[in-house]
C-alpha cells in the first residue's frame, strides 16, 4: 500500500470497476469531499491532468475509456506513484454478476461491452478485461448488497479530511453468520459460544442495544475473558495498521441472529476504542442501523435507519448505482 501522504502532497484517487457497480457514485462522493472529479478522460491524457490538477483529484477510468488497457492503466499508476509530491490510491468497484444483471434489467440500459448482445456477455468480457485492476487495487468495494448511504460512509471514512490528516477509521460491524460474512471485513470474530438471549422469552424480541440484553450477555462466565482478549488484540494490531498506511479497517463480530450478542460486543467495543482515541463507525447489519462515533464522544444509543451495509434489505435502489 502507498505510504501515507505528506501534509501538502497532492492526492489522487483513480477509480475503476465494472459497469453498474457504482464507479460514478464513488466519483460523486469524492467530488462532494472536495475532489475535482473527471470521468473517463482519454487514457493518454491522465498524467497531464494530474500534473495540472488541484491538490485533490479523482479520475474515473474503465472499459469505456478511450485507449483502455488494464496493463497500461497499471503502468501509468506506477509512474504516478513515483512522483514525490503525489499520493495516489486506486479503487475498484465490483458486484456479483446476478446483481449487475438485476440492475441492468431494471434500468434497461445496454452494457457498454455488449451494445448489441446479451448483458451477460458484456459482464463476462468486462470482468476478464479488468481482472488485473481488481488484483492491484488498494481498495476493492463490493456493492452487491451495499446501499448508497453505506458506500458514502465508506468513501468518506477513507478519503475524508480526517483521513487526509493521517487518521485511521475503525468500522465495527455486527452481523449474523447465516446471512454471510461482511464482504469488507478485515477481521472477523465469532460470539456464538456465548449464551444466547434468543432463548429467553423476555429477551428474544429485544436487541443488544437494550440494557437488559447487555446485562444478560455480559453475565456469561466467559464474557470478561473473551472481551478482554479482544481488546488486547486490537490494542496490538490497530497501531500496526496505521504504520502500514491503512486508513480504514473493518472489524466484524458475528453471532447466530446478529441481534443480541454481536450487537452488545460491538457497542461495548466501540466505547472502549473511542476512549483510546480511535475514530469509530458502528454498523449493526441485521438491525439496519448505523452511527459514527467520533473520538471524544460518549457511546450513544443507535436508532434504526435502513441504510447500513448488508442490512436485511438486500437490494438497494438500482437507480442509485451507475456505471
Amino acid at each position: 500500500m502507498p505510504a501515507a501522504p505528506a501534509a501538502a502532497a497532492q492526492r489522487l484517487v483513480l477509480v475503476s470497476g465494472l459497469s453498474g457497480a457504482g464507479k460514478a457514485s464513488i466519483l460523486r462522493i469524492l467530488e462532494d469531499l472536495g475532489y475535482e472529479a473527471i470521468d473517463n478522460p482519454p487514457l493518454h491524457l491522465i498524467e497531464q491532468l494530474v500534473a495540472r490538477g488541484d491538490s485533490r483529484l479523482a479520475i474515473g477510468v474503465d472499459a469505456r475509456t478511450r485507449g483502455f488497457d488494464a496493463h497500461a492503466v497499471l503502468a501509468m499508476l506506477e509512474r504516478l506513484r513515483a512522483r514525490p509530491r503525489l499520493h495516489a490510491e486506486f479503487v475498484y468497484a465490483r458486484a456479483e454478476e446476478a446483481v449487475l444483471l438485476r440492475r441492468y434489467s431494471q434500468t434497461r440500459r445496454r452494457h457498454p461491452m455488449a451494445p448489441l448482445g446479451r448483458v451477460t456477455e458484456g459482464i463476462a468480457a468486462e470482468m476478464a478485461l479488468t481482472a488485473p485492476l481488481q488484483e492491484a487495487a488498494d481498495l476493492v468495494v463490493d456493492t452487491s448488497d451495499l446501499p448508497l448511504p453505506a458506500l458514502r460512509r465508506l468513501v468518506e471514512g477513507r478519503f475524508g479530511d480526517e483521513v487526509a490528516a493521517g487518521g485511521l477509521t475503525v468500522a465495527l460491524v455486527s452481523f449474523a453468520f447465516p446471512a454471510g460474512l461482511p464482504r469488507e471485513a478485515d477481521m472477523v470474530f465469532d460470539a456464538r459460544f456465548l449464551r444466547n438471549p434468543y432463548y429467553d422469552p423476555a429477551l428474544s424480541a429485544r436487541t443488544g442495544l437494550e440494557p437488559e440484553v447487555a446485562t444478560y450477555v455480559e453475565a456469561d462466565v466467559d464474557f470478561p475473558a473473551f472481551f478482554g482478549k479482544l481488546e488486547e488484540l486490537l490494542t496490538l494490531v490497530l497501531p500496526r495498521f496505521v504504520q502500514e498506511g491503512k486508513k480504514y479497517v473493518t472489524i466484524g463480530v458475528g453471532c447466530t441472529g446478529g441481534r443480541h450478542r454481536s450487537v452488545r460486543i460491538v457497542e461495548k467495543l466501540a466505547g472502549s476504542l473511542a476512549k483510546q482515541g480511535w475514530r469509530i463507525a458502528v454498523t449493526h447489519r441485521e438491525l439496519g442501523c448505523s452511527s459514527p462515533a467520533l473520538v471524544g464522544q460518549p457511546q450513544r444509543s443507535i436508532t434504526a435507519a435502513p441504510d447500513a451495509p448488508h442490512t436485511v434489505v438486500r437490494t438497494p435502489s438500482l437507480q442509485a448505482w451507475e456505471a
